[in-house]
């Protein structure tokens, strides 16, 4: 792909908004820097600009590189086309879309659902009644794993081929019949979909009372009061509104014009969603009085992961333009906004979220992609390092550290715009690698219909130095740049070895096939309760396997508008039986299953007990 001239804007953002991030690393390496940076103006291939520090580069010897994939994208037969429409620089077009791995037909093989942004926001809004729909429309689509590494397309006859302006998709069991539903979000009205159990879906959305019709991003799934119903988050991003007039509004920034229309700042923060699941396939706002709502925040995507070992489902809000949420259950039915004293509520652009145990020691990091000269965050926990002072509410502090620069993640991002992520091991070392989704939001200077790819990343673990970027190593289609948004992980052809999807915006989506040569063991666990919240969306397993300790939780993969499946994948290196494998179920229980072997996917079931709330919750 030939190279494109970064705009002045882009230049300008650079030179001056990275020294402000790297200020944080210290001030005299930057001034140490500033004589080595070279020419901002002769970017590499994909749009990004090398060379800005040397710092913090990393070599990549040739042993590193332990993990391949293939572009298996025609292979599987999933052929579809996100956005088939011309871009007009408004902001939701720039958003979008998602996609979402889930084994929708309960057959042991994760499906894919790949959600389309219909076409044109400017002819939707302009047609008549009699003329809407006669565009050419772009349909989400499902295709149902054959389990031979190939898709059928099954959107129609399942009942999901819907032509929306598609955001994010995220799978659960709304209604514990044991086979997974799906909430579909977007500029527009938002879709519940009511799994049947017979390869069809009935959409519930006004019935259940979730069809918000403003500008949703992501979404995400829990059971945060622990009844065993599953409950629904939706973040709200800004309060857009179409008006023809706006088109034309620009601003000049340096020299450099800048459409009104794609700027987030443009518009007004809107409050998000907290669905309380009522039982009996009725769901109830409860944001305001569970103190989630974030009103200030134009919200891109949150996730539910217990941080302070409580066992309750705490909230992170990745916030665009705006502080992060980090939101501490109190287990009442309520949350504290812990934000500024946890330190992990940065001012910055956040889209992406992962979660993972770094370091073996039994909590969960954060990991958070952001926007150009922003450098991602690696947010180590650091809750159990502190000692167990309580709170004014009894509760312990929870605490982070931002760790990006130590461990390779820093400085890398400072040129690119992250979003879906997601931590995996791809070899099966028994250690966690990361891949990272890029695709800028700034308008090729020579034609605005374009948005300036850039290269996704993929990055090796290599204790205890961290991570190294590897991708256009592993895999020649890496090399390439795209527009990139959504994504998630998932093993679709059962060899044991994590597979990877990409939503590129306004194109085909990548299947990547993991093919490498020589991976370690691994074990992969599925969790079925009975009695209520039957995929067991938050309880955390601990594979005990000779000096290692991993510890993982289900459900807590945030991405970006994109999921995961709920189940849990731990490579075991050279490990061929696992000394024991424990799991803490939702409601507190917990098993423990010893001298396990490896290379299989095991499936534990557990009977789930509600949580009954007492006096103790509510102090």
């Amino acid at each position: 792909m030939a190279s494109r001239r970064l705009s002045k804007r882009y230049r300008l953002m650079l030179r001056w908004g990275i020294p402000c991030v790297l200020a944080t690393t210290g001030l005299a390496w930057l001034a140490w820097a500033g004589s080595r940076r070279t020419d901002p103006s002769a970017p590499d291939k994909d749009g990004t600009i090398s060379g800005l520090t040397s710092i913090l580069e990393r070599e990549i010897l040739p042993e590193m590189v332990r993990f391949t994939f293939a572009d298996v994208t025609k292979q599987t037969g999933i052929e579809f086309q996100h956005f088939p429409a011309t871009r007009q620089s408004l902001l939701p077009e720039d958003m979008g879309s998602g996609l979402a791995w889930g084994d929708y037909d309960s057959d042991g093989d994760p499906d894919l659902f790949l959600v389309n942004f219909r076409g044109s926001i400017v002819e939707s809004e302009t047609a008549g009644a009699s003329d809407a729909g006669k565009s050419k429309s772009g349909r989400c689509a499902l295709y149902r794993n054959d389990g031979d590494g190939r898709f059928t397309d099954v959107s129609r006859e399942a009942g999901v081929d819907r032509s929306i302006f598609g955001m994010a998709a995220a799978w659960a069991d709304y209604d514990n019949d044991h086979d997974l539903d799906l909430y579909i979000t977007a500029y527009g009205p938002n879709i519940l979909f009511r799994n049947d159990g017979n390869g069809t879906f009935v959409d519930v959305s006004d019935m259940a009372g979730v069809s918000d019709e403003r500008f949703s991003a992501g979404c995400a799934w829990g059971d945060f009061d622990r009844d065993g119903r599953m409950d629904l988050y939706v973040t709200t991003y800004v309060n857009f509104e179409y008006r023809e007039d706006d088109l034309v509004r620009v601003r000049q920034q340096h020299g450099e014009v800048n459409p009104f229309t794609i700027n987030p700042s443009s518009y007004a923060a809107d409050t998000n969603v907290l669905y309380h699941n009522n039982g009996n396939g009725t769901f109830s706002d409860v944001a305001a009085q569970a103190g989630v709502a974030e009103p200030s925040g134009r919200s891109l995507g949150a996730i539910w992961c217990d941080f302070d070992d409580n066992q309750w489902p705490d909230l992170y809000v990745a916030n665009d333009v705006s502080a992060n949420g980090v939101f501490r259950n109190n287990g009442n039915g309520t949350f504290a906004d812990i934000g500024a004293l946890s330190l992990a509520a940065d001012y910055r652009g956040a889209m992406g979220l992962a979660v993972c145990d770094y370091g073996d020691d039994g909590d969960f990091d954060l990991f958070v992609t952001h926007w150009v000269a922003q450098e991602n965050a690696f947010f180590l926990n650091m809750t159990g390092d502190i000692p167990e002072a309580p709170m004014d509410d009894g509760l312990r502090v929870v605490r982070f550290a931002d760790r990006a620069d130590a461990v390779g993640l820093g400085q890398i991002s400072l040129s690119a715009v992250g979003w879906a992520t997601g931590f995996v091991d791809f070899d099966n070392d028994g250690y966690v690698d990361l891949w990272v989704v890029n695709g800028n939001t700034l308008q090729d200077e020579d034609d605005s219909t374009m948005l300036v790819p850039q290269r996704p990343y993929v990055f090796r673990q290599q204790p205890p130095d961290g991570f190294f970027e590897v991708g256009e190593h592993s895999c020649p289609q890496l090399a390439d740049p795209i527009v990139g948004r959504g994504g998630a992980h998932a093993d679709f052809d059962g060899d044991g070895r994590m597979d990877l999807a990409i939503m590129v915006q306004g194109g085909s989506p990548m299947i990547l096939g993991n093919t490498t040569a020589d991976p370690g063991h691994w074990v992969r666990v599925r969790l079925k309760q009975r009695g209520g919240n039957t995929f067991a969306l938050g309880a955390v397993v601990v594979v005990r396997c000779q000096d290692r300790v991993q510890t993982a939780i289900v459900g807590a993969d945030g991405s970006y508008l994109s999921q995961s499946p709920a189940e849990l994948h731990f490579g075991l290196g050279d490990a061929t039986t696992i000394d024991s494998i424990t799991v803490q179920w939702p409601d507190g229980q917990e098993d423990v299953f010893d001298t396990v072997a490896a290379d299989q996917t095991l499936e534990y079931e557990h009977v789930f007990s509600p949580h009954t709330p007492s006096v103790s919750d509510v102090e």
